[in-house]
């Protein structure tokens, strides 16, 4: 009757959208002062991002509704990361790769760094022109773009299992219903 639960750590959205968490929250310490809003609303929305992946992922047993409304909260809060990070560049006059520089953008989407080291060695490779701040803010607005769209496939597969198979009222509901004939048999 109980579906199955608590998967999120197998989950590459999951895996991603905690990367960009750390990512943020080392962004934010070099980059932008603690007594700017800015700081706390780009840690807190990063944060949320892999948590609501978590909470929905530990609760999906017993309802998946509330999976999806999480899993939903999740993907909201990480785009409302990349805006952060887009906007970040356009306030300090930082080009953003998506529209400035294909090749330093297709780098970076290519670049799938496993672990916060990897992705901040990247950062601060020598060699490059342009300057760590702005290699950090692109590669922020990359990887949160990339764990925004993990969490819609992620979601759009959630919202798939639960039309054809329901949740927990739904089996619920079926099991008692199929107790009650057995009893009239």
């Amino acid at each position: 009757m109980f579906g199955k639960h608590s998967g999120f750590r197998n989950l590459k959205a999951y895996w991603l959208a905690e990367l960009c968490y750390d990512f943020t929250c080392r962004f934010c310490e070099l980059y932008i002062p603690k007594k700017d809003r800015h700081h706390d609303q780009m840690v807190q929305a990063s944060r949320s991002g892999f948590q609501n992946i978590r909470e929905g992922s530990e609760l999906s047993a017993t309802t998946k509704k509330l999976e999806l409304n999480l899993t939903n909260v999740a993907r909201g809060r990480l785009g409302e990361l990349h805006k952060d990070y887009k906007k970040y560049l356009q306030r300090k006059g930082l080009p953003l790769w998506e529209t400035d520089d294909a090749a330093m953008f297709s780098e970076a989407r290519n670049l799938h760094p496993e672990s916060l080291d990897a992705a901040a060695a990247w950062v601060n490779s020598s060699g490059r022109t342009q300057s760590r701040e702005e290699r950090a803010a692109n590669l922020g607005a990359v990887l949160s773009a990339q764990a925004h769209y993990l969490v819609e496939k992620l979601l759009a597969r959630q919202a798939d299992y639960f039309e054809k198979g329901g949740g927990f009222s739904e089996r619920l509901y079926k099991a008692r219903v199929e107790n009650r004939q057995k009893g009239q048999n």
